[in-house]
């Protein structure tokens, strides 16, 4: 009896330690946990409702909810002129919403370009119910950023802008916007990855989040838990649940003064297009591991052909900053002042080499850093497909060159072509690669036709249309 009341002494007193430090445990836990309600009370005065309308002019014939009354009757294109020319003067007005964030006491506000773009007029509403007019200061379409402004008594609740650089996969975040017009919904979760390209631009570093980001969201602010603002909320992946996209802030704060200052952003121009490095070409050109750009075309001129520079060279340091995956590289170039001349460490024939390049300032919407850097002449952006765009893009191809961007009134998008279409063939000339497409695009002259031959899902299909 003895020994059982010994062994029972000890079985409680083992369990009186185990509570004591799970109790503990729990303790330092919620010591750390983020107080969300003190926080949403913080953050959300300086983040604003956002609306916009624009006058939308239709286009071609008006369709009628019945029919045409008058078919078959002589005063038929008379009576369809009339109210073609009655709608099109009067056009009719297309809203739309989203969210931003202020910045600065006196009514400086983020958003994103997508979110203001075009519009004849911007309403901006406070978390104190003021309704306030805003007028666009800056805007740059390649990051899909805006800056506009509030005009009134100083003292607008501006949002602490934190350091994007030091965000860890697993951290937690809070996102606060206008969701389907449901204005300061809060929503909560973590960083679920850092780094993703999604076929958005030539930019792309977007962050990952599972906090709930929704249609209205766009150019709301992403915070850590601390109160800062660490991404501005861009995009969704369409039918994805609990998977958005944020600019990272520091991307942002590159070109705020800019914005500020001229509206508009200069960037850095190196004069390459360059692919990723697949396991197969490291192995071939002697390189261990896939890390760097390879050069697969050098524009003649450019700042890259007059520092020696070679289609062939992998380049692996860009001034002192390694290279890890192909994308890195445009974002550096483009964020370094013009003029600047910095260091290039690369490979060439196995061996190592360093060159010095200065800078120069990248003009038109046709020239980049990167295969697909910006809108070409054809209003659209084309990037040289791999294996993770054709899972984004949700397309079968993994290789060959594909359509990643529209421009809305532009030649390709007014002739049919999509995003997500694979481009085959160009004037009956094969397309594989992206110097296939540059040489073919390069060599066009006003008024020449172009006939595309493109695989759409399943099926393919021509589309030709006359260069303007």
């Amino acid at each position: 009896m003895g020994d059982h009341a010994s062994r029972f002494c000890k079985i409680l007193l083992m369990a009186g330690l185990l509570l004591s430090l799970l109790t503990g445990q729990a303790a330092a836990n919620s010591s750390n946990f983020p107080n969300f309600v003190e926080l949403a009370k913080k953050l959300k005065p300086s983040v604003v409702n956002i609306s916009t309308a624009r006058t939308v002019k239709p286009q071609g014939h008006m369709q009628r909810p019945f029919g045409n009354p008058f078919a078959n009757d002589p005063f038929s294109d008379f009576f369809e002129r009339f109210f073609e020319e009655q709608q099109s003067q009067r056009g009719f007005k297309q809203r739309s919403l989203g969210s931003g964030f202020i910045i600065t006491n006196d009514g400086y506000i983020l958003t994103n370009n997508h979110v203001i773009a075009g519009a004849d007029e911007i309403k901006v509403k406070l978390s104190d119910g003021r309704e306030l007019k805003a007028e666009v200061k800056g805007h740059d379409e390649k990051l899909d950023l805006a800056l506009i402004k509030i005009s009134g008594k100083n003292g607008f609740p501006a949002a602490k802008l934190g350091d994007s650089d030091t965000i860890e996969t697993g951290e937690c975040v809070i996102a606060i916007g206008n969701p389907f017009g449901l204005a300061e919904t809060v929503t909560a979760g973590i960083v679920s990855a850092k780094g993703r390209v999604i076929g958005s631009g030539p930019y792309d570093d977007f962050i990952q989040t599972d906090a709930s980001i929704n249609p209205g969201n766009s150019g709301g602010p992403l915070f850590n838990c601390r109160g800062e603002v660490i991404g501005i909320n861009t995009a969704i992946i369409a039918g994805g649940q609990g998977i958005g996209f944020a600019i990272p802030v520091n991307m942002a704060k590159s070109i705020i003064p800019q914005l500020k200052d001229k509206g508009t952003v200069t960037r850095g121009w190196l004069g390459v297009v360059i692919q990723p490095v697949t396991g197969d070409l490291a192995q071939s050109f002697g390189l261990r591991g896939e890390k760097g750009a390879l050069v697969s075309e050098v524009t003649p001129g450019g700042p890259a052909e007059k520092s020696g520079l070679k289609p062939g060279d992998i380049i692996l340091e860009y001034n002192g900053r390694a290279i890890g995956e192909m994308n890195e590289l445009p974002r550096l170039v483009a964020a370094t002042e013009v003029g600047k001349k910095v260091t290039l460490k690369y490979l060439r024939d196995g061996k190592e080499a360093e060159t010095t390049v200065r800078i120069e300032r990248l003009n038109g919407e046709g020239e980049g850093a990167t295969a697909g850097a910006g809108i070409d002449k054809l209003g659209m952006t084309v990037q040289e497909l791999n294996r993770e765009l054709a899972n984004r893009l949700q397309v079968r191809e993994t290789r060959g060159v594909v359509i990643t961007e529209l421009k809305g009134d532009g030649l390709a998008a007014g002739a049919g072509l999509a995003k997500g279409d694979i481009i085959k063939e160009v004037n009956g000339s094969k397309v594989s690669t992206m110097v296939d497409y540059k040489k073919t695009v390069s060599a066009l002259q006003k008024g020449s036709v172009m006939r595309f031959l493109v695989r759409r899902g399943d099926s393919s299909l021509f589309v030709a249309f006359k260069v303007e």
